[in-house]
């Protein structure tokens, strides 16, 4: 089979009348994340005294969400209403590159979250002298572009592979899905597969982590106000972290290391949790724990008015 073909989307066959009843809820879905998201940016965008790096990292959260879900939901409400789910190998490409970015920076942000909550907390003095705006972009340009280069080869890699089937039983494309379908040796695209998994999440994973652990040792030598103000700052990060990475491992998990029989419907929600909940969750989470995006916020809603 030549590479310049299509693929199907085979789960979408199922849903019957249920097609309907899940286009709706995908599209109010996306509406709410693109408004919520949208909030935050603009809130961020529009009040000087939230030009500070911890609101511009969650504004780049709130980027990201709409950059990755962008890929997803227009292409699965198209499907929901298609009655040929195919979709062409060199589109298939693109939607798993975005998709996976989007993976990959929100792992690269959260860990620029947890440096930046380390080094305010544990050198509040010399802060402001080591986390300037200009540090701050060189390193959300260079933790955000270093993993697209490596997913760039990935899917170059992929794009090489003959394919023999043409079946996908996922509702979006997913790389390891492809290399599956492929008849050609896999060696190398798992390989670098796996690589890529360690860079992208593991890594930043370990770092993040690492940093909250020095975040708590600092806190249990401080004083009570000290630790309750940390602790204010740090948990919704936290918060956002926990429900991310559980996402994540549930994905690769079901994808590429086990088989489970479970109800296709149940597989489908969980597959999909780390594209749909986040963007959701993240805005919530932030808007009510930070008082000033809060009060920004509700500026906006009544100016709209």
């Amino acid at each position: 089979m030549e590479n310049q073909t299509y693929f199907y989307f085979m789960l979408f066959e199922r849903l019957g009348h249920m097609r309907y009843a899940s286009f709706s809820l995908g599209f109010v879905l996306y509406c709410v994340i693109i408004f919520l998201n949208a909030l935050i940016i603009l809130a961020v965008c529009l009040e000087r005294t939230l030009h500070q790096p911890m609101y511009i990292l969650i504004s780049c959260l709130s980027i990201n969400s709409v950059y990755g879900t962008a890929a997803f939901f227009p292409r699965v409400l198209t499907d929901l209403l298609s009655n040929t789910n195919i979709i062409s190998f060199n589109a298939c490409l693109l939607q798993t590159f975005v998709i996976f970015s989007y993976t990959a920076n929100e792992f690269a942000i959260l860990m620029l979250m947890a440096f930046d909550r380390f080094v305010a907390i544990s050198k509040p003095l010399e802060y402001h002298n080591i986390i300037t705006l200009r540090v701050l972009t060189a390193l959300i340009v260079i933790h955000c572009t270093f993993p697209m280069f490596c997913l760039s080869i990935s899917v170059l890699l992929t794009s090489r592979l003959k394919m023999c089937d043409n079946k996908l039983w996922k509702v979006y494309c997913h790389n390891y899905e492809i290399v599956k379908l492929s008849c050609a040796n896999t060696l190398i695209s798992n390989i670098w597969g796996i690589l890529l998994l360690i860079v992208t999440c593991v890594v930043p994973l370990i770092l993040i982590l690492y940093s909250y652990v020095r975040i708590l040792i600092v806190c249990h030598r401080s004083s009570s106000q000290f630790k309750s103000k940390a602790y204010q700052t740090c948990i919704p990060h936290i918060v956002i972290l926990l429900n991310f990475s559980v996402a994540i491992v549930s994905e690769i998990t079901l994808s590429r290391f086990v088989n489970l029989e479970m109800p296709i419907g149940l597989s489908v929600l969980i597959s999909l949790e780390f594209i749909v909940v986040p963007p959701i969750l993240n805005p919530l989470v932030y808007a009510l724990n930070f008082t000033d995006i809060r009060k920004k916020i509700i500026c906006l809603m009544k100016a709209s008015r």
